[in-house]
């Protein structure tokens, strides 16, 4: 009798285990749902639209059109993936950028299967070419363009918004021409290229991406496209944020841009995030984050 009323008592709880999970999945299911919708009536999403074509491979781009009148502020999100793999897809960090007025254009770029470097940093800058040349038809503010990534995104982003002279890069482009933006807003991004590919930093992406090789001419061409070079007065605005614990790409690396930056006068911020490493930020770290983000393109005058 006691057996019985055991095994009754385990499946009653088991029962409530069950549709207590049931009902958890469904509460998240509900509020992705609502997320969506809320989403949604804020802006018009046109997918994969092409920006360049390049050896018969074409490149695409999403936007997120505001649909408030008038010019928005804009920005240019790049994906991450140590510029070997990613897909644009991937990266819908920027969504409470929407609650902050924006309109995004999420990009994607040639990986390293399809082209060595620069073929990266080239397309972000025809990415950012795009952006500028079709902003009347989408009520993009060109004053008020800021770019963001993460990992070889944030380089991609702060490669293309530091770089003195884009003309080497923009011969898929030749329209192109040099573009101030507003601010750029870099998640643990790689600032110095050959740090990555010689030494205790070397990282199999890095080396990769430039087809396992590390000749002079690799050499000059990372040099070429790492941000850490390009530091001087009259920047576009850069908030960095960084995990502490980052080795993945080296917390170093956010440290010696942050200190170039201010040693020049550039106006810039480091957000460390304690004890986090390479992303998988926690709930709390990207309310922190997300405040911070706003606070600072408050302060540089993109929005409100």
């Amino acid at each position: 009798m006691m057996l019985k009323k055991k095994s009754y008592c385990f499946y009653i709880i088991a029962a409530i285990i069950s549709l207590a999970i049931t009902l958890l999945n469904w509460e998240q299911v509900f509020a992705n749902t609502t997320l969506q919708v809320k989403q949604q009536k804020n802006y018009a999403l046109e997918r994969n639209i092409a920006y360049e074509t390049v050896n018969s491979h074409q490149l695409t781009l999403d936007v997120y059109k505001n649909k408030k009148s008038g010019l928005r502020p804009t920005l240019m999100v790049i994906h991450g993936g140590g510029w070997i793999k990613g897909k644009k897809e991937d990266e819908l960090f920027f969504k409470p950028y929407f609650d902050w007025g924006f309109s995004a254009v999420n990009i994607e770029y040639r990986l390293a299967n399809a082209a060595l470097a620069p073929a990266a940093v080239e397309d972000a800058v025809c990415a950012l070419n795009w952006v500028m040349s079709n902003a009347s038809k989408y009520n993009f503010d060109t004053k008020k363009i800021v770019l963001t990534g993460f990992s070889a995104g944030g380089h991609l982003a702060l490669t293309t918004g530091m770089m003195p002279d884009v003309t080497k890069f923009n011969q898929n482009c030749p329209e192109s021409q040099q573009t101030k933006v507003a601010a750029i807003v870099n998640w643990s991004g790689i600032t110095d290229v050959n740090d990555l590919l010689v030494g205790r930093n070397q990282k199999y992406f890095a080396v990769q991406w430039f087809g396992n090789r590390n000749s002079p001419r690799e050499m000059e061409i990372a040099r070429n496209v790492s941000p850490i070079n390009f530091v001087r007065r009259n920047l576009p605005p850069i908030l960095t944020i960084h995990g502490e614990k980052d080795n993945f790409v080296p917390y170093s690396h956010a440290i010696r841009l942050h200190q170039a930056l201010r040693q020049v006068g550039t106006v810039n911020q480091l957000f460390t995030v304690k004890g986090a490493e390479h992303g998988g930020f926690s709930k709390v770290q990207k309310q922190q984050i997300y405040a911070t983000i706003k606070t600072f393109l408050i302060k540089q005058g993109v929005i409100k």
